[in-house]
């Protein structure tokens, strides 16, 4: 008997906390630049941007392998969109396949875990759970992809991170370069003093570079990829628990620790319900 569809693609929507930072952050320097008297011509210099832009992408890529630098942008993605937190759904159709495995017996579960899109890690586990695998090299082998998902996602991480380790020295380089114009023309002391400010703006362009876009796009990615390893964990967990025959109310206490508070788990699709700590998902008899 083929178990009810549960959608298990991830659904995705606008980071708002992110675009939210940026502005305040933006609005608060800006402002702070106009309420001491200066204006945002002050700061639009694009040769500074070309500077610092330039200086920092090429030294990252002198020091980064292309293909992680391509694998990094591509994450970019997760900074601006965040995924909807479908982890009660998870729980949910994972107390659903125990349920059919102590009805049906682990054998029954091909025919769906065959079926299932969006989620290939748990399609991969209940795969192996079927395919009778000793329950310590199923976890052995789906930890190992936990783990290289891991590193995989430090080392994307990293980029940004090293990113914002060069920009505010590649600024500090555009602002020599720009002092070594200045000291060109020290007969006229008002265009000293213009070049000067103008000097440090690529300096301001590098600080802001590092401290408002590329380490927090690391420290982002960083979260964005613990959250997708707690579910990688929640999955292989109850995948283990099925395996065992563990009755699905015992499999929903111990799934429920992965359950933020304010967190529901979903019944089905669309329905959601108490907490587990609650009131439980009914278990067929």
């Amino acid at each position: 008997m083929a178990s009810e569809r549960i959608p298990t693609a991830t659904r995705r929507r606008i980071d708002f906390a992110t675009l939210l930072g940026l502005v305040v952050a933006g609005s608060g320097i800006l402002g702070g630049l106009v309420l001491e008297g200066g204006s945002l011509t002050d700061i639009a210099q694009y040769t500074a941007a070309l500077i610092v832009g330039a200086g920092t992408a090429g030294a990252v890529m002198v020091t980064t392998p292309s293909a992680l630098i391509g694998s990094a942008l591509r994450r970019l993605k997760d900074v601006v969109w965040e995924a909807a937190s479908t982890r009660g759904a998870l729980i949910a159709q994972l107390l659903q396949f125990a349920r059919q495995a102590r009805r049906s017996g682990i054998v029954s579960l091909e025919e769906p875990a065959n079926a299932m899109v969006g989620n290939p890690f748990l399609k991969k586990a209940l795969m192996l759970a079927v395919d009778g695998t000793d329950l310590q090299d199923l976890r052995r082998i789906m930890e190992l992809e936990i783990e290289a998902v891991a590193r995989r996602g430090e080392a994307e991480a990293k980029v940004f991170e090293t990113a914002g380790g060069y920009a505010p020295t590649i600024g500090i380089i555009g602002a020599v370069l720009g002092l070594i114009q200045v000291m060109k023309h020290l007969e006229d002391i008002e265009k000293v003093g213009h070049g000067i400010a103008v000097a440090f703006v690529a300096t301001v362009y590098g600080v802001a570079l590092a401290n408002l876009v590329l380490l927090p796009a690391g420290a982002k990615i960083k979260a964005r990829v613990e959250l997708m390893l707690e579910d990688m964990e929640l999955v292989l967990e109850g995948v283990i628990g099925i395996a065992e025959g563990m009755n699905p109310q015992l499999l929903e206490t111990k799934l429920g620790a992965f359950l933020d508070a304010p967190e529901e788990p979903v019944k089905a699709a669309g329905q959601r319900v108490e907490n587990p700590a609650v009131k439980r998902v009914p278990v067929a008899e």
